[in-house]
């Protein structure tokens, strides 16, 4: 079959790479795609958020599945206008993807189906936020309501900090219309932890942990960003955790929605903070993460276009994912200054490394191609991705790649899956006791 696979990031090239691999996929397009996609598909030169001109390409390319990328048309309700074409579409229809789209609703819902979650409070008024902010103290946690390119979140270690989170979202408006509205929680303590899932509408099938690193300095300082790097899977996402996560958590939000009427498919992202007791969400995603799908994909021995066929279908039930059981580690390499200002335009040196490694990946992000050089053309330019045999060797696998590429004002955290090692399995060399086996993974 042809298949479509919408947006420009690291997460598509994953997913163009992935699905290049499938016996089933026939054409590959990706909209717009950048420098690395062009090398696994056909790049169209159609924005995401371009709706009406996707669905003409799709309609006139006899499109056999779209796999939507970014949050952003999702929430537009891309998924119910290729529908209504009759087109098959991996991704929740627009009221399913108001889980991402309003944190607020997401946090109802939550509320409405007893998943644990942080208390919070929805406040439209900056001076009643304020007020509630100063009742409460700091720590606190500041959430733009609305899309914010995952930079809408700000956990503030003093008051200070968090009337100044109030007034960028809520007077400045540097998050535009998202920052019209906030939710405003108790800060948790604990360790975070990434869980995708696959769902049809009523069942559900888990993906492998992995974990994001999301502020843009070493140690986890700095501002957030949209991810700077991730590994799979996650030390803290043990057997026990995996089932407290679908039981408390995966589940109740499909079946809870499935049962209002909003039967949600295509891939839900849960993150979550492990904390003393139990797991509890931070956020929902309605579509891949990005980076956790760079980590999580080279370990997926399962074809992904049959998964994704069998949500579209309702056929998920007894399908199981085969699993590497190798650690991936991938690496952001940024243009310095983001998620602020950052230049843009400079060659990109060192790709060839990639064409001649086995256990090395590089998925493009912000990439394109001019007078057949490829060029920075993003605050995320490449993830470098290593897989291992232990923890350490993944590391070393990935970062060895970070030393054989190169641009202008380049930027990488030297840290990323540092937290792992020590931890039981890194020092054993496996991950076994993390691998998630069939009876746990099916409905």
């Amino acid at each position: 079959m042809n298949i479509l696979v919408v947006g420009s990031g690291g997460r598509e090239h994953a997913l163009c790479w992935k699905i290049s691999k499938s016996p089933l996929a026939e054409k590959i397009f990706c909209a717009p795609g950048n420098a690395g996609t062009a090398r696994v598909s056909k790049n169209i030169d159609i924005k995401a958020d371009q709706i009406d001109k996707l669905l003409d390409f799709a309609l006139s390319k006899k499109i056999g599945l779209t796999v939507i990328g970014p949050e952003a048309p999702l929430v537009e309700g891309i998924a119910d206008v290729f529908k209504e074409k009759g087109l098959k579409v991996f991704g929740p229809s627009r009221e399913a993807a108001r889980l991402e789209g309003s944190k607020s609703y997401a946090k109802e819902l939550m509320r409405k189906y007893k998943i644990p979650t942080a208390e919070f409070e929805v406040f439209d008024n900056a001076d009643k936020a304020k007020g509630f902010v100063l009742e409460k103290g700091a720590p606190i946690v500041i959430k733009a309501d609305g899309l914010a390119a995952g930079k809408g979140v700000t956990v503030a270690g003093t008051i200070k900090e968090a009337l100044e989170a109030i007034d960028d979202a809520m007077v400045k408006r540097i998050f535009g219309e998202a920052g019209g509205k906030v939710v405003i929680e108790e800060a948790l303590s604990g360790e975070e932890a990434s869980i995708l899932s696959l769902s049809d509408g009523k069942d559900v099938l888990v993906l492998e942990s992995s974990q994001d690193h999301k502020r843009v300095f070493e140690g986890d300082k700095g501002p957030n960003t949209g991810g700077m790097g991730a590994y799979s899977p996650a030390p803290i996402v043990n057997r026990d955790m995996y089932s407290k996560i679908l039981k408390s958590i995966i589940r109740p939000m499909i079946e809870g929605m499935y049962k209002d009427g909003i039967p949600y498919t295509g891939v839900l992202y849960a993150g979550i903070m492990v904390t003393e007791d139990g797991p509890k969400v931070l956020e929902f995603n309605v579509r891949f993460g990005d980076p956790e799908t760079q980590a999580v994909l080279p370990r997926m021995k399962t074809d992904l276009v049959e998964l994704m066929n069998a949500c579209v279908s309702g056929g998920l039930p007894g399908k199981v994912i085969e699993w590497d059981e190798r650690f991936c580690v991938a690496v952001v390499l940024v243009s310095e200054g983001y998620p602020g200002k950052y230049k843009k335009g400079y060659p990109v040196l060192g790709l060839e490394y990639f064409d001649r490694t086995k256990n090395t990946f590089c998925f493009h992000a912000g990439t394109k191609v001019t007078d057949g050089k490829v060029i920075t053309d993003g605050g995320r330019v490449l993830n470098v991705v290593g897989l291992g045999s232990s923890i350490n060797e993944a590391i070393d696998t990935a970062y060895q790649g970070t030393a054989k590429v190169n641009f202008d004002n380049i930027y990488f955290r030297n840290d990323i899956a540092f937290k792992a090692i020590g931890t039981a399995y890194a020092k054993s060399g496996t991950n076994a006791d993390f691998t998630m086996r069939k009876e746990t993974n099916s409905h």
